[in-house]
C-alpha cells in the first residue's frame, strides 16, 4: 500500500534505545573530554585554551542528543533544519584552529548520534595522534620562540605597527608577528618572541609604554603553556 506524504510523517518515529542512547552519550563526553585536553595542551591558539575548551563538552553532547532524536524522524529532521535557519550563532572565533577544534567537537557528536561508534573513536584517535605528533614537530621548528607577545590598545591612532616591530626587533633576537586585529576603536597585535633576559624584555616594556602609556602589554610563557 502506498502511504501518503502526511502518514509517512506521522509513522515514521523509531524509539530510541536507552541503554544505547546512554552509553554513546557516555562516550561523546568522554572523547569531548579528551578533546579538551588535546586542545589545551597542544592547541597553538594565542587565546585562553582552558576556558574555549570548556564548550567541546555540551556541544558534543548536545549534537549527539539532536542527531539522535531527528534521524529516527524525517517531521524533525525537516523541522531542525527551520529551527537552525532562525538561529544565529555569533561566536567570536579569531583563529581558524578554534573552528577546527569546534567541527572536531560537532563531528564526535554526530557520529555517536548516527550510532557509529567505532568508526568516530577509529577517526578521532587517528586524528589525535596527527594533531601531537604535528605538534612536537612545530615546536621543535619554533623552540627558539618562547613567548607569546599580545598589545592592546583603544587608540589605534596612536599606535604605529611599524614603531612597535622595529621596538621588538632591537630587544629580541626573534620577532614574528602572528595576529592583527584592528578597528577605528581597537587595535591588537600579537607576536612570538624571544628575549635573551628578563632585562632586555623590561626595557621592551617600557620603550613600548612610551608610544602609548594607556596600551595593554601581555606575555605568556609558550614553554610554560605547554
Amino acid at each position: 500500500m502506498i502511504q501518503s506524504f502526511d502518514e509517512f510523517l506521522s509513522t515514521s518515529y523509531v524509539n530510541i534505545p536507552i541503554i544505547g542512547f546512554v552509553i554513546n552519550l557516555l562516550l561523546s563526553a568522554l572523547l569531548a573530554s579528551a578533546l579538551h585536553w588535546i586542545y589545551v595542551n597542544y592547541g597553538n591558539t594565542l587565546s585562553n585554551r582552558k576556558i574555549f575548551g570548556r564548550n567541546f563538552l555540551l556541544i558534543t553532547m548536545t549534537t549527539m542528543l539532536i542527531i539522535s532524536i531527528v534521524k529516527s524522524s524525517l517531521a524533525l529532521s525537516l523541522g531542525l533544519v527551520g529551527a537552525l535557519s532562525i538561529i544565529r550563532f555569533r561566536a567570536a572565533i579569531k583563529e581558524p584552529e578554534e573552528l577546527s577544534y569546534l567541527f572536531l567537537a560537532i563531528g564526535i557528536g554526530l557520529g555517536f548520534g548516527a550510532n557509529q561508534g567505532t568508526v568516530t573513536l577509529l577517526a578521532f584517535t587517528i586524528i589525535s595522534i596527527i594533531i601531537i605528533a604535528g605538534n612536537k614537530y612545530s615546536t621543535k621548528l619554533n623552540k627558539y620562540e618562547n613567548l607569546h607577545l599580545t598589545i592592546q590598545s583603544s587608540d589605534p591612532e596612536k599606535i604605529n605597527i611599524e614603531k612597535i616591530i622595529d621596538i621588538l626587533r632591537n630587544y629580541c633576537s626573534v620577532v614574528d608577528m602572528r595576529r592583527l586585529d584592528e578597528t577605528s576603536e581597537y587595535l591588537e597585535v600579537s607576536f612570538m618572541i624571544e628575549a635573551e633576559d628578563f632585562v632586555q624584555l623590561n626595557i621592551a616594556k617600557k620603550e613600548l609604554q612610551k608610544i602609548n602609556h594607556e596600551v595593554k602589554i601581555t606575555l605568556l610563557d609558550n614553554r610554560g603553556l605547554l
